[in-house]
């Protein structure tokens, strides 16, 4: 049961902020996963750091919370009537591994990051590959229900069965032209119609085949999400997350053919929450085209996942957020800041929920009133913004005991998750490499240290400074030894 602050989220399904009401006493919350065919990048990240704001925003309401998200091992043909061309078998064939290998090796890099940027385990992590069978009775009991069809390249959804379909994404059914994201398929009723099942054709063999009523191929895109999710959490359940990008396809296909699935005349889901783009070179970052920064490659930079992590939640998750190195930068300074006036607290008090945060405040009425804008700002459709702010003020706030200041630190740890019990100023050091120069620049800067070296030999001590302070402006730090001058990238503070 919710305290304090009713929480108001904004639901893509009507584009408007409303009060959180769960059908039940335990939460569903469903994330769409990754297709593992890849690396994630760190804008894939970003939806998975959202989802667990989210999930640690109804732990601190005391809302019980199963979460799934689901692992895509079953590739997506790049074109629906060119089932050869497939995400994964291209990435099999590209790196000389099995399909199989590709997809093991991949998840372990999702949980790899998931675990580097601190996101709390889901309860259920289900493999697409092991629930193809009820993904065909799924498609089955469509077909027979009158909502799907057969031709040539498989089993179609048929959309105009579907009462309101794309008003998730806001869609112009009636008024969509067909184009270049539209592919002409022979036999398609609807131009919005999407594959339940893609047929091999005969001359086609895919590493990944199953038999189904509608001959050898393989599952579509949609229908893994709605069967998931409705195993592990019920014909009906909350909470539905991904980034915009799924928003007008991905998920309005998924509610069409749950809600026909179902046809109880109930939402199949109430609430949808969209993450926005993470912008890198003013475009949205996509492994298709090649955006491939990764957590560990920010990490192999020096930058710690908890400074990334902080990038992401000092805006909203509604925004799109420009990525850059200089905003980044700026990110692993405050969160340095941050630790060195936390770790004089520790250790932290443990706190979860709103109710503990509560206690560990008791007659604190300052920490008490900091608490209650900290639980106003994560109720207001996660506003993580407000909540750092509020952390900075509480740091420096001279009416709140020390007592109070820990227990503040300690929730809004709880909401975002930046480890900022354990992690150590060292952490958000940064010294830059000899790699970071080019070979004209350290030529450069050994002529600085050895024209240094000679002003110190003439004992000329004020010029000997000014090359000094020059190598300074330029990142360099020196090191004055018996043997000689050593330089090396200075250490960010």
């Amino acid at each position: 049961m919710t305290s304090g602050h009713p929480l108001k989220l904004y639901n893509s399904l009507g584009r408007r902020i409303e009060d959180f009401m769960p059908r039940a006493e335990t939460v569903g919350l469903y994330s769409c996963g990754p297709t593992v065919y890849g690396y994630p990048h760190i804008g894939n990240m970003r939806a998975y750091v959202f989802a667990d704001t989210l999930r640690r925003a109804l732990r601190w309401k005391r809302y019980p919370v199963k979460h799934v998200i689901n692992i895509t091992d079953v590739g997506h043909a790049v074109a629906e009537t060119n089932l050869g061309e497939d995400k994964l078998e291209a990435a099999a064939e590209r790196e000389r591994r099995s399909v199989e290998e590709i997809a093991q090796h991949y998840t372990q890099a999702f949980f790899d990051d998931l675990t580097a940027l601190n996101i709390l385990p889901a309860d259920e992590y289900p493999r697409a590959t092991a629930h193809v069978d009820a993904m065909i009775e799924f498609a089955a009991e469509l077909e027979s229900t009158g909502f799907a069809y057969r031709i040539p390249t498989g089993l179609y959804f048929d959309t105009s069965r579907s009462s309101g379909y794309g008003e998730l994404g806001l869609i112009d059914v009636a008024g969509q032209l067909e184009g270049a994201r539209v592919e002409q398929i022979a036999g398609r009723r609807n131009k919005t119609d999407f594959a339940l099942w893609r047929a091999e054709a005969s001359d086609q063999r895919r590493a990944m085949r199953w038999q189904s009523p509608w001959g050898w191929g393989a599952p579509g895109w949609h229908l893994e999400c709605s069967v998931m999710s409705m195993h592990f959490l019920g014909s009906h359940f909350d909470l539905h997350t991904g980034g915009v990008d799924h928003r007008e396809l991905h998920h309005v296909n998924e509610i069409a053919q749950s809600e026909a699935f179902l046809s109880d005349g109930e939402r199949w889901v109430r609430y949808w929450l969209h993450n926005e783009f993470l912008q890198f070179n003013a475009g949205k970052m996509s492994k298709s085209e090649g955006g491939t920064v990764r957590v560990s490659d920010l990490a192999d930079k020096g930058y710690h996942p908890m400074a990334y992590r902080l990038f992401l939640l000092g805006g909203h998750y509604r925004m799109p957020l420009d990525f850059t190195t200089d905003a980044l930068e700026q990110t692993r300074a405050t969160m340095r800041r941050l630790v060195a006036r936390i770790e004089a607290l520790r250790p932290l008090p443990q706190v979860v929920d709103q109710a503990m945060a509560g206690d560990a405040a008791g007659d604190d009425k300052r920490a008490a009133e900091i608490l209650d804008q900290v639980d106003a700002a994560i109720s207001a459709d996660l506003n993580t913004p407000q909540v750092l702010a509020l952390l900075q003020e509480a740091l420096k706030d001279q009416d709140l005991t020390e007592p109070g200041r820990k227990v503040v630190v300690s929730a809004v740890e709880a909401l975002l998750g930046l480890q900022l019990g354990t992690a150590s100023q060292a952490d958000f050091e940064q010294r830059r490499s000899r790699d970071d120069f080019s070979a004209a620049d350290i030529g450069e800067i050994e002529q600085l240290v050895a024209a240094r070296a000679s002003a110190r030999a003439e004992r000329d001590w004020a010029r000997a400074d000014v090359i000094r302070q020059e190598l300074a402006q330029r990142g360099i730090e020196l090191t004055d030894t018996p043997t000689g001058t050593t330089w090396a990238p200075q250490l960010d503070g």
